[in-house]
């Protein structure tokens, strides 16, 4: 098994901080929602919820960073001894000495290992792509989202009852929803809490599950909601909406809904933070004789004066023309270069004239020709 400081990608003198910072990125990166049929992304999700569930408890890091993993679930490893005994000597299981060990309510130290699940439940939270234009981008839009999401079931309220009845106090665990357990070893007698196995740790059974959702107290429903897409987001950003993700359960908060953004490319633009930028074709005579040429800009197209003399790759800027900055004041620049195309399939008048046109502007025209050659070969081999 790897390392569960190595999976979150953090040492192991890293604060509970930077754990979770770590985890809440890995878990972003590979949710399932964001990678469906992914294998893969599947696993990395698992394991990376396996080792925060570690390190993010104070005592069962504690076991993991003395014994190992193994301890740290409730398990034999790190007692090497021990563990030669497999699951049994003498009848017993060697798990249950751990359960004693680390956290049961008798034998070495009391409290119980795992929360009652019949406690408040944040409900999970939910991803959602929605893809828009550059322009929907910059600009800002309003779309569509349809997404699925876990409700409390309206036929029986959450309960998880037909409609009529009411749950009924578990009569193995008298509603604790855990049970004790004593374990006679040859190192004694441990006792140990336990998930009830009649409830499932909820303290209630259900003697007439409702229909509709078969006693669960949830159901799948569909949902269409409005999304305001604001302006200047950027490809893969999300917007978080709070609330409105899978349903809590035993009265706990509902989770979130994540919108992620995709934009589509542009035939013209590209895109750096706020600034856009693009390339602009023009002919000879106008680089040299300078020119008010067209520009496309995300309103509609303008026009600008290059200058007499413009060389191929020169840039210039249009102050305020680039992306909105998002739920802020002002714009990003629309930075364009101009590139000088050569003619193509020319006729031989167009060659004539191109030749005299040569011959009449001679070397004198040309100062960057003229000092290369002259940086390589010498003052005459020009």
């Amino acid at each position: 098994m790897r390392d569960y400081y190595e999976i979150l990608g953090v040492s192991k003198d890293a604060s509970d901080d930077e754990i979770k910072k770590a985890y809440r990125s890995l878990a972003k990166k590979y949710h399932p929602d964001l990678h469906p049929g992914d294998k893969e992304a599947e696993d990395k999700f698992k394991e990376v919820n396996q080792a925060y569930g570690v390190l993010s408890d104070p005592e069962k890091k504690a076991r993991y960073d003395q014994y190992g993993p193994e301890a740290a679930e409730g398990g034999a490893g790190g007692f090497g001894g021990f563990g030669d005994f497999g699951g049994g000597f003498g009848g017993f299981d060697i798990n249950d000495i751990f359960e004693g060990f680390f956290g049961g309510s008798g034998g070495f130290g009391g409290g119980s290992r795992g929360t009652r699940k019949n406690a408040p439940q944040r409900g999970d939270d939910i991803a959602q792509r929605v893809t828009i234009s550059f322009e929907d981008a910059a600009f800002g839009c309003k779309k569509d989202i349809r997404y699925s999401k876990i409700e409390r079931c309206d036929d029986c309220e959450g309960t998880g009852c037909a409609p009529g009845t009411s749950p009924k106090t578990c009569t193995k665990c008298n509603g604790r929803g855990q049970i004790n357990v004593q374990q006679k070893t040859p190192l004694g007698v441990f006792q140990t809490t336990k998930t009830c196995d009649a409830c499932g740790g909820m303290g209630q059974t259900i003697p007439n599950p409702c229909k509709k959702c078969r006693g669960t107290g949830m159901s799948s429903v569909t949902k269409t909601l409005e999304v305001s897409i604001p302006s200047g987001i950027d490809d893969g950003q999300r917007i978080s909406l709070r609330g409105m993700g899978n349903a809590g359960k035993n009265g706990g908060p509902a989770g979130d809904l994540y919108i992620v953004v995709s934009v589509k490319k542009h035939p013209v633009f590209t895109r750096d933070e706020f600034d856009i930028y693009c390339e602009i074709p023009i002919t000879f005579p106008e680089a040299a004789l300078g020119a008010e040429i067209k520009v496309p800009t995300l309103e509609g197209d303008t026009t600008y004066e290059i200058p007499e003399g413009t060389q191929t790759g020169t840039t210039f800027t249009l102050r305020g023309k680039g992306i909105p900055y998002i739920n802020g004041r002002g714009r990003g620049d629309l930075i364009f270069k101009v590139v000088v195309e050569v003619p193509r399939n020319m006729s031989e008048t167009q060659k004539d004239a191109l030749r005299k046109f040569a011959d009449a502007c001679g070397k004198s025209n040309y100062s960057k020709r003229e000092k290369f050659f002259k940086n390589i070969f010498g003052k005459d081999k020009s």
